[in-house]
Parts: C-alpha cells; sequence; structure tokens
C-alpha cells in the first residue's frame, strides 16, 4: 500500500538552519532544560523501581516484533473483528485518502465540527487542516493541544506538545484566544498550573457536550477482539470516546497488536516511560458498538502513509515499534537544546530523525537531514521501552543519504574529499608522495609554532567551525620506520 505521503509540517529549512535559529532562543532552551529535567526524573524513579526492567523491555519489543513480522495477517484479522462488532473499516494509502474519509462521515452527518482526542497520526496527516478547509472546525481536548492550537502554535513534543511554552505564556493564550472560539478565560485567570487547568476544562466542557462527532487516534489495536485502546492523562479522551454519536479512529497500520494477552507488556511499558507514572490515569478500549451506550456508530481508518514503505527497510522497520513515549526525547541532547520545531515534523528528536525519511523516503533537504541530527550517543536506545536501535537506524539512513548522491553532477565537498582519499590510498607510490607533503607542511607550520590548521576556507570551514584541526604531523609512519628501523632504534 506504499503510496505519497505528506506530514505536517514537513518542509521547513533543513535542521541546521532551523537549529540555529533555535538555539538563539534563550527562553526555550530554559523552558525545555527544565521540562526535560522534571521528565527524566521521574522516568528514572518508576523505572528503577522494576526489577525486571529489561527483561520488560525485551517482551515489549517481542510483542511489537512478531506484530510486524506477519502484519498483513493481524490486519485481516483485525478487519474481520471490528466489521463483527459492527465497526466500518476504511483502508487509507496516503494522507489525502484518510482525510477524505473522515470528512465525508463528517458530511453525512451534517455536523460542522468535531471534538478530538490527542493524536499523533491526526497531526501526520494534516487532519484539523484538511477538516477547516471544507468548513468543518476541529477541538482539541487535550489540554496542551489546545494550548497549541489555540496558540496557532505547532507541537514540538510527542507527548507535551506545548512543551515550548512556560505557565505565563500559557495564561496570555487563554486569555487572548479563548473568548474568539468559545466559553472565554476567567477574569481573575492566573499561571497557576490548577487555574490553568480549571480554565480549560471549562472551556471545553461545552464542546465535549455538544459535539456530535469524535475524532480519536489509537495506542494499540488487538486483532483478535478488535479492539481498539487509548491511553490519557485527563478524562479528555474518555468523554469524546463516549459522548458523541459517531467516532471516527484513525490508526496507523503498525498499531495493531495480536492478542489481548500482549498488550500486558506494553502498558506497563508506557505510562513509566512517558510520564513517569506506575499506571496509565485512563486506559480507554472499545470495541465496535454497544447498543444503547456510547457511540452508535464507530469508523476505524487503517492508515500506511510511507508506513509499508518503512516495514520493506530491514534495518530501519524497528522504528515501527514505536509506542509513542517520547522517553528519547527527554534524553537527547540535541533535542533539549534545539526543541521539536526545528526537526520540521510532528515526529521530532530522535525517533523523527529516522521515522520521517523511513515514512517519506530519503531525497529531499530537509528530511536528508534528520539523521544527521544527533551526537550518536546512544541515550536514546538506552531510554527506548522496546529497544529501537536508533542510533544504528541513524547511520543506516546517513548512508541512504550518502548513497543518493553518488550520481550528482556536482558532487558535494565531503563526496570530493573521499574521492581524493580514495585516489591516494589506492596506490602506495601515490600515498607515499601524499604522505611527503604533509610532513613538509606539517614542519612548515610548527616552525611557525603553529599547532593547528585554524579555520579552512570554503566548504571546509563548516567543518572547522565546530572542530580543532591539528596540523599534519612532522613525520610520516614510513619516514619513522626508515628511520628508526621499526622502532629498533630511537
Amino acid at each position: 500500500m506504499t503510496g505519497p505521503t505528506t506530514g505536517t509540517f514537513v518542509g521547513m529549512p533543513a535542521f541546521p538552519t532551523a537549529a540555529r535559529t533555535a538555539l538563539a532562543d534563550t527562553q526555550l532552551r530554559h523552558n525545555l532544560a527544565h521540562a526535560t529535567g522534571v521528565i527524566r526524573g521521574k522516568r528514572a524513579a518508576v523505572v528503577g523501581e522494576v526489577d525486571n526492567w529489561e527483561e520488560l523491555r525485551l517482551a515489549g519489543a517481542a510483542v511489537k516484533e512478531r506484530a510486524l513480522r506477519s502484519l498483513d495477517t493481524h490486519l485481516v484479522q483485525l478487519e474481520e473483528s471490528l466489521t463483527a462488532r459492527g465497526a466500518v473499516v476504511h483502508w487509507a494509502r496516503d494522507a489525502e485518502e484518510a482525510n477524505r474519509v473522515v470528512v465525508d462521515i463528517a458530511r453525512a452527518h451534517a455536523v460542522d465540527e468535531v471534538v478530538k482526542v490527542k493524536s499523533m497520526v491526526t497531526q501526520e496527516i494534516a487532519l484539523n487542516e484538511a477538516l477547516e478547509a471544507s468548513g468543518i472546525a476541529a477541538w482539541e481536548t487535550d489540554l496542551a493541544e489546545l494550548i497549541v492550537q489555540l496558540g496557532g502554535d505547532l507541537p514540538s513534543h510527542i507527548l507535551v506538545p506545548a512543551i515550548h511554552r512556560n505557565r505565563a505564556e500559557i495564561r496570555e493564550i487563554f486569555r487572548r484566544r479563548m473568548g474568539e472560539v468559545g466559553r472565554p478565560a476567567p477574569d481573575d485567570l492566573t499561571d497557576e498550573p490548577a487555574v490553568l487547568a480549571g480554565a480549560a476544562r471549562e472551556h471545553l466542557r461545552e464542546k465535549f457536550l455538544r459535539a456530535r462527532m469524535a475524532v480519536s487516534g489509537a495506542n494499540f489495536a488487538v486483532a483478535d477482539t478488535g479492539t481498539l485502546v487509548v491511553v490519557e492523562s485527563e478524562g479528555n479522551g474518555r468523554m469524546c470516546l463516549t459522548l458523541p454519536e459517531v467516532l471516527v479512529s484513525i490508526v496507523g497500520i503498525e498499531k495493531v497488536v495480536p492478542t489481548w494477552a500482549e498488550l500486558d507488556p506494553l502498558l506497563r511499558l508506557l505510562p513509566r516511560s512517558s510520564t513517569g507514572e506506575r499506571m496509565n490515569p485512563y486506559t480507554s478500549t472499545w470495541t465496535g458498538i454497544t447498543p444503547g451506550d456510547g457511540p452508535q456508530e464507530v469508523h476505524v481508518v487503517l492508515l500506511d502513509n510511507g508506513r509499508t514503505r518503512a516495514l520493506a527497510d530491514e534495518t530501519g522497520r524497528q522504528a515501527l515499534r514505536c509506542i509513542r513515549c517520547s522517553a528519547c526525547l527527554n534524553v537527547c541532547p540535541v533535542y533539549e537544546r534545539t526543541g521539536g520545531h526545528a526537526y520540521g515534523s510532528v515526529y521530532p528528536g530522535p525517533i523523527g530523525a529516522i521515522l520521517n525519511p523511513l515514512l517519506r523516503g530519503t531525497g529531499d533537504p530537509q528530511t536528508d537531514s534528520l539523521p544527521y541530527a544527533s551526537s550518536l550517543c546512544g541515550a536514546c536506545f538506552e531510554a527506548c521501552p522496546v529497544r529501537i536501535d536508533i542510533p544504528e537506524v541513524l547511520v543506516h539512513l546517513r548512508s541512504q543519504v550518502v548513497d543518493g548522491h553518488r550520481e550528482d553532477r556536482i558532487p558535494k565537498p565531503e563526496a570530493v574529499a573521499f574521492r581524493g582519499a580514495a585516489w591516494a590510498f589506492g596506490d602506495a607510490s601515490r600515498l607515499d608522495r601524499v604522505e611527503r607533503l604533509s610532513s613538509v607542511a606539517g614542519r612548515i607550520l610548527r616552525r611557525r609554532g603553529r599547532t593547528s590548521l585554524g579555520r579552512l576556507p570554503g566548504p571546509g570551514s563548516a567543518w572547522t567551525d565546530a572542530r580543532d584541526l591539528p596540523a599534519p604531523p612532522t613525520e610520516s609512519f614510513r619516514e619513522w620506520w626508515q628511520r628508526t628501523d621499526g622502532g629498533e632504534r630511537p
């Protein structure tokens, strides 16, 4: 089902340019350092309570891997289970098809607004924008998503989309925008978290009670029972999943879990890795339609949007194990300093650096920049609850980016440098001449008191702006070998 893909706001400047802008924002860096530091501390405390955490990680990875290896079989079973329980299943190759399904359902019921459960996949396909273009308002009900929506902003974190905002900024957004789209913020609104949450609760209540249609994603989809699962912390998801008459759930095909029993390790790994909690506050499950209880019309959209492309990549397919906990973001030194917007996608941080190229393919300058947005320190792999070896995939994708430019008419400076190195190392006499020239240059620089080459001109400046390039040695290895008879003489 591989087809053209779209992604929300992918196409911003390449990561180095966007990151440079973010690094200049000291308020952003302060907000990120504080928030990720708090989450890291909570996660470390609750993970430390589990004696067999590594065994639990292995179990979670095994469940997801088993599901991916027989994905076609499990998807067919999921469709049969959902249909048997009264749900209508739609298949969508890409964002356009998925958005069209949701818009058509909304028009069929003559609704002009929907309420939404926080969903990465609906952000990925830009559902809100598609609904808005059709005259349908989509209201985010998750507190952080509400802040982003009211602020006309973009999410910058998988779990905490408004992580780049502080309390004072949120208060100002609520005061300025809530009244324009519904119940206004109270006049005595302060920046206390409980007060801000109370204002959001009152603002959203009228939308919950009025909306006739809801849209959700799903954290997991159980193939043998046809059950969809959403985990959240505020109770807004449960309101969306039970009050409206019509429920549409958009589910990435990688969310399938073969059996109900196999949810066990995943539901134990997710809350500890994401919010640093022992168990999730709200876990909602729904299986088709129950007469007289909850939505009486349930649609499930099974979305590809590049996932079969990722599945076909033997090294990269492990990224589809991701359970969207964001633990890799919270430990990443690059993310902590640049924030999520620099990645140009709803999937930021280390997982976004591999997931976006896998879903969309390499070849675009912005997407090609993402595998390099990492120091390869490995902290993301250590934190990942389903053992995605993100550094391995990053290196693999870097090789794809390089391979994609081998036939360029005008080669990149890096390619020219490596071709020069290949020419020199390809013949012993050529390498000897290069070494002799290098030794001469080294002796001249040493006589002038230089121990490094300083800032190189042209493309080389990008390297030396952040690194010291030592002056060449005054004597090559061959010269040393001849002079000392292989180390026998001083």
